[in-house]
């Protein structure tokens, strides 16, 4: 049977951390490690933790995002697969055994994902993976529906969602560039989407397991305010998706979507210069790894074991 490894990263995650953990241990398949990695929580996150004694606990000095401290969690683990959680996701009991049953049959999938609910009692989904438009803005599929069997079907993905996302060791393995599976210079948000499309262009495949159910309940809220989200973070998720261009994208295809992505630019620049001018000194982030960037684009392009044809048949719509 293959193994598996459940990791976390936490941060002031005490609100959600517990039911998480109990929702871990009460899958249906049998878990190998579960390893938490607290980026300096100033609540009583760790304290929560070190009450399940099953668990390996890291404690960082210093808040590694989401990158640098799941790549903490790979190193301490060897096994066939590894689920990436969030703490403000619960699982249902199967979540890990319908995606594993799936991704068995195929080797060529490198990574699934369920199907994750933002109110799993009013049927509001949340996540059924991740879709990408011809401007490169991602999106989670499904966000914000109203679950009426339209994602009832197992079905290939452009990516998975880094919410509860399971990957198969030997992708981890073969797509790290310089032993980083999740990019750090991108800290947090989109990395997911940037592991995605790197996987799409080493030849691995994504899927969808409908069977596999989870609840997000997220640590923001549609109520919150973008104000309230620092303004590290928001650069972040910013320059992060030109990150993801600059690394993966084909100068063909950039000029075959052209139009789309020239509008999206005018605008997003438009929004930045009107409302919030702080956002555009993110392009200091992105002056300051440009080189590292260029040294990454040229691994991952030269390891291409697929078609164009194959990777951008995901590229639809302009909005």
């Amino acid at each position: 049977m293959p193994t598996i490894t459940v990791q976390i990263v936490t941060y002031n995650s005490e609100k959600y951390i517990n039911d998480c953990l109990e929702s871990v241990r009460a899958q249906s398949y049998p878990i190998t490690n579960i390893i938490v990695i607290d980026n300096a929580s100033d609540d009583s996150t760790v304290e929560i933790v070190e009450k399940h004694d099953d668990i390996l606990l890291v404690k960082n000095q210093n808040n590694n995002g989401f990158a640098g401290g799941h790549n903490q969690a790979l190193q301490l683990s060897s096994s066939d697969y590894v689920l990436v959680l969030n703490p403000d996701v619960c699982l249902h009991s199967n979540y890990i055994e319908e995606i594993i049953k799936v991704m068995e049959i195929n080797p060529s999938i490198g990574m699934g994902t369920g199907k994750l609910y933002r109110d799993y009692k009013k049927r509001l989904l949340d996540s059924t993976g991740i879709i990408i438009k011809k401007n490169r803005r991602a999106f989670d599929r499904g966000t914000g529906q109203i679950d009426n069997g339209q994602f009832d079907k197992d079905v290939e993905i452009f990516g998975v969602s880094g919410a509860a996302a399971l990957y198969r060791r030997q992708m981890i393995e073969d797509i790290s560039i310089n032993n980083q599976f999740f990019d750090e210079s991108f800290f947090a948000y989109k990395e997911d989407v940037d592991v995605s499309w790197r996987a799409r262009i080493f030849g691995w495949n994504s899927i969808f397991v409908p069977n596999a159910i989870a609840e997000h309940k997220r640590g923001w809220n549609e109520q919150k305010k973008r104000s309230d989200v620092p303004m590290k973070i928001r650069k972040h998720s910013y320059v992060n998706r030109y990150y993801c261009i600059l690394k993966n994208d084909h100068l063909l295809y950039i000029l075959l979507h052209l139009p789309a992505i020239l509008i999206y630019e005018f605008i997003i620049l438009s929004y930045a210069v009107l409302k919030e001018r702080e956002l555009l000194k993110a392009w200091t982030l992105f002056k300051n790894e440009y080189s590292n960037m260029i040294l990454k684009r040229k691994k991952i392009q030269r390891a291409r074991r697929t078609s164009l044809k194959n990777i951008y048949k995901f590229f639809r719509g302009i909005w």
